[in-house]
């Protein structure tokens, strides 16, 4: 097993592109997401969670939703997160051509969602 393929009941990792924040204020808005965690809210309870995201900025408001949707699941969040421009890493916005720094933050987010899985392995078992 890679030394970054955590047994997938521990921990999740998300790439969350940017159409995931709600934006209009005539309407609620749902992310992708969202009703994936009304299903298996009890299934990730006290599970870690590591983002990757896309987009103008990186994805990072995206994933700024996506994290206070996790809090409510009780998935813990890192810190470390993979922000992907649509300019710098996709060729005309459509082929994956990520910057080289992009493997180190990933590696770090990897190992954060390792940690923090191994951490909540007691209040997963004492759950179960």
């Amino acid at each position: 097993m890679p030394a970054h393929a955590p047994n997938h009941r521990a921990a999740q990792s998300f790439i969350n592109p940017p159409t995931n924040r709600p934006a209009a204020k005539r309407r609620p808005s749902r992310s992708l997401a969202e009703p994936r965690t009304d299903f298996l809210f009890a299934e990730w309870n006290n599970k870690a969670a590591g983002f990757v995201g896309y987009g103008s900025a990186g994805g990072v408001r995206a994933v700024e939703h996506l994290r206070l949707v996790m809090a409510e699941v009780q998935v813990a969040t890192v810190r470390a997160q993979v922000m992907l421009s649509l300019r710098e890493d996709f060729e005309n916005y459509s082929v994956f051509k990520p910057r080289d720094f992009h493997a180190k933050v990933l590696g770090q987010m990897l190992d954060q969602v390792i940690a923090w899985s191994g951490a909540l392995k007691n209040l997963r078992e004492t759950a179960a």
